[in-house]
């Protein structure tokens, strides 16, 4: 049964933060434009501020829908569901607004010690409207962990925007006249987020801030497939096959000769027969 409220409960909120995965529906004005839905992930994107203010931390994409809709019209729905526990859908209609990389927003939101790679803006969404429904119907799943792959891409496009940063006394040059380092973070944007399918405007500040301040981000490569600094999880997704390369090769090495010497032997009955 659906019961809606004027603003999250305080019983839902460390619900909420422990929830893995959520959805951000937003559509233009346009009758024929592209409604759009994303599903965001990641440790410590998502945080509460108070009963009637939320913001996300959004990360890197092929493409900027959600951006483009609220500088639009700012209409925002973001959805929650249990994936595991008592069932449970939690949605959050509201307006919000983007703070891109660099802005002082921006800044006050996403510390450096804390931002992670990849990050584009943030998206502050003041609440409206809240509902909770039963949630009968979906599925339970099990976590596994958080994927590091997005972060890897974006950690070494970062690398080359840091290497081509502008120093502190370089205020007065124009950067739209500086050259795009190829394989950068501000190439990508350039390419992929400035607008949206239907040709609403997307980023509108970040690529040039990405020259004058070099973007700082929580990743640290302690193993092949890269860690999360304070994440608290441990990196699933790289399997002791990337861990241990050593004890790979051994165990590869074994399993060879095991197969190697159950063909000879399969072959040696043939003959035999």
């Amino acid at each position: 049964m659906v019961v809606f409220h004027d603003e999250i409960p305080e019983s839902l909120v460390e619900w909420i933060k422990n929830q893995r995965i959520f959805w951000v529906a937003t559509a233009p004005m346009n009758a024929h434009g592209h409604v759009n839905l994303s599903p965001k992930g990641g440790e410590n994107t998502f945080h509460v501020v108070h009963s009637k203010k939320v913001y996300y931390e959004d990360l890197t994409g092929s493409g900027v829908e959600t951006i483009s809709h609220l500088r639009e019209n700012g209409r925002i729905t973001i959805l929650f569901n249990a994936f595991d526990g008592p069932p449970r859908i939690l949605r959050l209609w509201g307006i919000g607004t983007v703070y891109e990389y660099g802005t002082p927003e921006y800044n006050s939101l996403i510390q450096p010690a804390t931002r992670q790679p990849g990050s584009r803006a943030a998206i502050v969404v003041n609440v409206l409207k809240v509902s909770t429904s039963c949630g009968f119907a979906v599925p339970l799943y099990n976590f596994v962990a958080h994927r590091t792959r997005l972060h890897r891409f974006s950690e070494m496009k970062e690398r080359v925007d840091r290497a081509h940063a502008l120093p502190p006394d370089s205020e007065n040059l124009d950067v739209q006249q500086i050259n795009v380092p190829s394989n950068s973070l501000r190439e990508y944007w350039l390419r992929n987020n400035m607008k949206s399918l239907d040709g609403l405007p997307g980023l509108l500040t970040a690529p040039d801030a990405l020259v004058r301040i070099a973007p700082q981000n929580n990743f640290q490569s302690t193993t092949m497939s890269g860690a999360l600094r304070g994440c608290g999880t441990s990196n699933k997704e790289s399997h002791v096959i990337f861990k241990h390369p050593e004890k790979t090769f051994i165990l590869g090495f074994f399993l060879g000769a095991v197969a190697v010497a159950a063909y000879t032997m399969i072959l040696g009955k043939i003959e035999l027969h």
